[in-house]
């Protein structure tokens, strides 16, 4: 049960070591009070495991609420696997299926997230790190690839949306990702940092506008890459002034970012 006299929580979202909470880490989360749990493969291996997971963090944390992230996208980048769970396609699917009939992809979208919802709110998860609403550039690193629901703004948008609304559907908040925007990108941000050296006008037409059109969505992950064009010095999701001028002033969004 959540406990109303806990103090707030602090503004972190940490992962943990295993499939399982170790003494220490409820002795840690319990102190430390995160504002939630992001799992990765290594955490999720059949439902009921990962149900006792989600449910022992959050009475360590003392909040029934308490966020459960994860990256559950289709295609390469899900942490739900077989046998225990169907394995959603990936984005590249429905950008291919919208090329014919933007409506019938985006019907089928919002159903394939509708679906990933429910298995994610089965196990306790209540937020995914999807849907990725990055604009590809040719010669970008790979990183987005398949990933990308599409080749320009507009059908992105579109299906980003569809599968943002089928995850709202089953109770699953989307966190659309990377903003201001990682298609140029021209290397793994995981790996290195990369630099996006496009004049600001042109990031502002194509890069920044997918996300200007999601902008009422309730959550949004950065991408750790450099934007002279804003602030030399420092990535996105370090960097006051990308935060403050591009992502709260230009894109106008006013979410959770992470």
């Amino acid at each position: 049960m959540s406990n109303p006299d806990r103090p707030l929580p602090g503004a972190v979202i940490f992962g943990c070591s295993g499939p399982t909470l170790t003494g220490e880490e409820r002795e840690f989360f319990r102190s430390a009070n995160p504002l939630g749990l992001i799992l990765f493969d290594y955490n999720c291996e059949t439902p009921e495991q990962i149900a006792a997971l989600t449910a022992s963090f959050r009475e360590a944390v003392g909040r029934d609420d308490a966020p459960v992230l994860i990256d559950q996208e289709g295609g390469r980048v899900a942490r739900l696997k077989a046998p225990h769970w169907r394995h959603p396609p990936p984005s590249a699917v429905f950008a291919e299926a919208a090329k014919k009939d933007l409506d019938l992809a985006c019907r089928a979208a919002r159903l394939n997230a509708r679906l990933m919802a429910r298995d994610l709110r089965a196990v306790g998860v209540t937020v995914d790190c999807a849907p990725v609403i990055d604009v590809p550039v040719p010669g970008a690193d790979d990183i987005i690839g398949d990933r990308a629901l599409g080749a320009d703004v507009e059908t992105i948008a579109a299906l980003g949306r569809a599968v943002c609304d089928g995850l709202l559907d089953e109770g699953v908040l989307p966190i659309v990702k990377h903003m201001p925007g990682h298609g140029r990108a021209r290397a793994d941000s995981h790996k290195d940092l990369p630099t996006v050296d496009e004049p600001l006008e042109l990031l502002d037409k194509s890069d920044f506008a997918t996300f200007r059109l999601l902008n009422d969505m309730p959550w949004a992950m950065t991408a750790h890459i450099v934007f002279p064009a804003v602030d030399k010095d420092r990535p996105a999701t370090i960097s006051p002034t990308v935060i403050n001028e591009i992502i709260r002033g230009s894109i106008g969004f006013d979410g959770v970012v992470v």
